[in-house]
């Protein structure tokens, strides 16, 4: 999987959404994904950024990418219901959704994290991963075999000192695949988790300021996991957390 090379039109005449697209790994997995062949809708808080993005991709020969803004952390289930509203107008379908928005909040022990903030994380985290999904779940089985990914980490798996919201929302999405997969699991639609593992990234970088970032993998050293989930390839892949650094120690770069 992580040296997977695939032919350069693996996702030709897919439709792929990608959330949190303005930056870091939602970024580099738009711009890997309209390499592939794909369509792009790209869904993020700042319009610069999206444009920025498409911008990039009809430049490089892509098709010409949907931009849609939204903030997650006050988008209502209203919201979500409109946005799949439009999709269905102009789509057939959704092949593939990566979830990859996310909230940080303070890395800070149980007792520091202040309340409006743990919130919000849960929000943005969880609550709008469960309202999205739900939204779009009706277009992603017209598809032939459509991939769900959803973003955990390994503090998803394993608590760790001072990880607080961000940690408990990572067990919430670890445990949202698991029940869609039980769900879901007769149908053509797949859900699987990826945990990216310390990534040079905006994000990365206010949980760990001390860190030489130069130590960390790349958003794009982690796209060969990103494309064989979002591939036909991975059609039998189904319910699994997988990791896009496996063997990586948690924690700060060494």
């Amino acid at each position: 999987m992580l040296q997977y090379q695939p032919d350069h039109s693996v996702l030709k005449d897919k439709i792929i959404l990608v959330t949190g697209a303005g930056d870091g790994i939602g970024k580099e997995a738009a711009l890997t994904y309209a390499q592939y062949g794909a369509t792009l809708i790209l869904l993020g808080r700042t319009l610069s950024k999206l444009e920025d993005i498409q911008e990039k991709i009809i430049t490089s020969g892509g098709q010409q990418p949907m931009l849609y803004p939204l903030d997650l952390l006050t988008a209502t289930e209203n919201d979500f219901q409109q946005f799949a509203d439009t999709l269905v107008k102009r789509f057939p379908h959704l092949d593939g959704v990566l979830q990859n928005a996310g909230l940080l909040g303070v890395v800070e022990p149980i007792i520091n994290q202040p309340s409006n903030l743990w919130h919000d994380v849960m929000q943005v985290n969880v609550n709008a991963t469960f309202m999205l999904t739900k939204a779009l779940l009706p277009l992603m089985l017209k598809a032939p075999h459509a991939s769900l990914i959803l973003t955990t980490s390994s503090v998803g798996r394993q608590g760790r000192y001072g990880w607080g919201a961000y940690s408990v929302s990572k067990f919430a999405t670890e445990g949202f695949m698991q029940v869609l997969n039980e769900e879901y699991n007769e149908s053509t639609l797949r859900i699987n988790c990826i945990n990216p593992g310390g990534t040079r990234t905006a994000m990365r970088a206010s949980a760990f300021p001390d860190e030489d970032a130069q130590k960390l993998k790349t958003p794009h050293d982690l796209m060969p996991l990103y494309l064989y989930l979002m591939s036909d390839d991975s059609i039998e892949v189904k319910g699994q957390s997988l990791d896009a650094q496996p063997g990586r120690k948690a924690g700060p770069a060494e």
